[in-house]
């Protein structure tokens, strides 16, 4: 099978931009004749035109319109390697695929994202939102560039640079009777038959859990949330007590309820916050940058 070539794609994204051949043979430092007889191979390849051409204007045809950004990809990506070859991309430029867990992403992206694009303009960032297991999976199989994961868990070989650290609080429905006081309270003064917590799968379950020094099998659990934004909302109204990490508790959802909080008296931090990725990853150097914005707009 025939494939197009990276020149064909620039001549053709040239005419898309200029709707002239001449001007677009000028930009390719090649001849008319040279670009026409390019454009032609590449419509060959295609199996239809790319162009309606006529001695006034150049127009796109729809195959052409849907070529365009396709062929805006191949190329970028191959200017990509070029500048990555030469050592002259710079600090995250480019395409990085970040994914980060479902209880951590809402409530740490906005407080880190406008800053890491307003610092970092050519970095386009690709995000995936997955469970602690499918991140490690796509990690190893190359799926993603880094993630952002809590801690403690087995990172199973990988590197990682902590992002920042946080304690749990009890989240308590308006009118409980412990919600009469703000003072830290124990684990071992929540009742029993009212804790929710999240399903199994997520490391926020595993980690609260830990944090309360209950078994891994703890049976209390009479509400399983399948999110935190879940979790929050059945609080809200009433229908139990969670569990919640600083970060959350400090999100505008938290804050616009009638929750009441009070902080987790058992000694922490609870969880940590990293940047993930695999030792052979090649732009560490990067990742580090990325890692101090971060602090930084948590700071």
């Amino acid at each position: 099978m025939n494939l197009p070539t990276l020149r064909q794609l620039q001549y053709f994204l040239a005419v898309v931009e200029l709707k002239h051949f001449g001007q677009a043979a000028e930009r390719c430092f090649v001849s008319q004749s040279t670009l026409s007889s390019g454009i032609q191979e590449l419509e060959a390849v295609l199996g239809g035109a790319l162009f309606e051409r006529n001695k006034r204007k150049v127009m796109i045809t729809p195959l052409g319109y849907s070529m365009k950004p396709k062929a805006e990809q191949v190329v970028e990506q191959a200017s990509d390697m070029v500048k990555i070859s030469k050592g002259v991309l710079g600090t995250l430029v480019g395409q990085l695929r970040l994914g980060i867990i479902p209880t951590v992403g809402p409530f740490l992206l906005p407080k880190v994202l406008p800053e890491i694009r307003k610092r970092f303009t050519d970095l386009k960032l690709l995000l995936a939102e997955r469970q602690s297991v499918s991140l490690l999976e796509q990690l190893n199989n190359g799926q993603i560039d880094c993630a952002i994961m809590a801690l403690p868990y087995d990172l199973k070989g990988l590197e990682y640079a902590l992002i920042c650290e946080e304690n749990f609080c009890i989240a308590l429905p308006p009118g409980h009777p412990l919600a009469k006081s703000d003072e830290a309270m124990s684990s071992d003064q929540l009742p029993s038959d009212e804790i929710m917590l999240l399903e199994e799968g997520h490391c926020l379950r595993d980690h609260a859990i830990a944090a309360c020094h209950w078994q891994s099998s703890h049976q209390r659990t009479t509400v399983q949330g399948t999110s935190l934004y879940t979790m929050i909302e059945m609080v809200a109204g009433g229908q139990g007590i969670t569990l919640l990490p600083a970060m959350a508790a400090k999100s505008v959802l938290v804050e616009q309820s009638s929750i009441h909080l009070r902080p987790l008296s058992e000694p922490g931090p609870h969880r940590q916050i990293a940047l993930v990725w695999r030792p052979t990853y090649s732009r560490k150097e990067d990742l580090q940058a990325l890692v101090a914005c971060m602090r930084e707009c948590l700071a």
